[in-house]
């Protein structure tokens, strides 16, 4: 079901989303109205706050049976990357927050993240499986390089010898390769870097504060030449705006030394499919209507369809196009679909102070 969004706003000043529409679980709604009163003044730069959480657990579970993992860490919630077709927007909801501007300004971070992990960890029941972090909020957005949040994660998952994969559009990942690099030597880490376009206008309108794509490839090349497999992830593919890049994006993450590739199509649930509805028709009328159709025809005839298998893939002759251009530019550029699992069989519980040593 495509959801109405609040009318579109002037663009707030490094900040995607043009509006800040109610939550789906709000009982109260507000509607904008036009009531003559036209203000021309530039809006004001909105800043970013951030809220600090303890959550009860830190590892989340899931079953999903087209997701490769079974388990994830969200350091933050929120992202102040805010990209305008971020399909984790939704989750603000449950926070009594709006998926739109509330989205990339208000945000949550867990710093008792490292402590609880390293609890779970603990525990008698626990059976280590590869972590994946960066599938809903970035890890690395800009709040992280005051926080240090995902540092001190690493540094848990480290301790352990336990497996992490980690998703990121942002080159501060650069930092930690102190820690990544000797896990990625035992096999216990890898990285995908999702690049959604190397055109640095479009890459400034769809996703504000992430850091260039030049950047990324260059986090690409740092993390490779310290031994650390990297995955470029085309992530999303929109159609009618940027596939057409898909192929030289290969190219570019293959030059910098990535070793493996996938890719997502566009995907719009609930809230996020008026969002970039707005977004769209305001940054680029000329072509709103056709990008949206295509959106569409990946969909079954919706902004979204959430059924598994097809999600993240797309169905229609668009969807096996797309697929076929991909398979066939990865093979050539020798970008691997799959990559060997990561090591659990090295997990173990380090001691802790009050420990007593084992005699034999």
């Amino acid at each position: 079901m495509d959801l109405p969004s609040s009318p579109p706003r002037q663009r707030t000043p490094g900040r995607a989303a043009l509006s800040n529409p109610d939550n789906r679980f709000d009982r109260i709604t507000a509607e904008g109205v036009d009531d003559g009163w036209h203000m021309d003044d530039d809006l004001p730069v909105l800043r970013t706050s951030v809220t600090d959480e303890v959550p009860r657990s830190v590892i989340t579970r899931n079953t999903s049976p087209d997701i490769s993992f079974d388990r994830s860490i969200n350091p933050y919630r929120g992202c102040e990357h805010g990209c305008i077709y971020c399909f984790a927007r939704p989750s603000h909801a449950y926070l009594g927050l709006s998926p739109g501007l509330d989205f990339e300004t208000r945000l949550i971070a867990r710093p008792d993240a490292p402590a609880l992990l390293a609890k779970e960890l603990r525990a008698r029941a626990y059976v280590p499986q590869t972590i994946a972090i960066g599938t809903n909020t970035d890890p690395y957005q800009p709040i992280e390089r005051d926080r240090g949040i995902m540092r001190q994660i690493l540094q848990v998952l480290s301790d352990f010898n336990h497996p992490v994969g980690i998703v990121t559009k942002g080159a501060l990942i650069s930092r930690d390769i102190d820690i990544l690099a000797p896990m990625a030597a035992k096999g216990l880490a890898r990285v995908g870097i999702s690049i959604t376009t190397l055109d640095n206008a479009t890459s400034r309108a769809m996703e504000p504060r992430v850091p260039l794509p030049a950047a990324r490839l260059r986090a690409i090349r740092q993390l490779t030449d310290a031994g650390i497999d990297v995955r470029v992830m085309v992530s999303p593919i929109v159609p009618a705006l940027t596939d057409h890049e898909m192929e030289r994006i290969l190219a570019a993450a293959a030059d910098a030394g990535a070793v493996a590739a996938n890719s997502i199509v566009l995907r719009l649930p609930r809230e996020v499919s008026g969002l970039f509805r707005d977004w769209v028709e305001q940054t680029y009328p000329d072509r709103a209507a056709r990008i949206m159709a295509r959106v569409r025809e990946l969909h079954g005839g919706q902004d979204y369809d959430p059924a598994f298998g097809t999600r993240m893939t797309g169905q229609g002759e668009w969807a096996r196009l797309i697929r076929q251009r991909f398979d066939l530019a990865a093979r050539r550029l020798g970008l691997a679909r799959h990559l060997p699992p990561l090591r659990c069989d090295l997990f173990a519980v380090p001691p802790q102070s009050g420990d007593q040593l084992s005699l034999f």
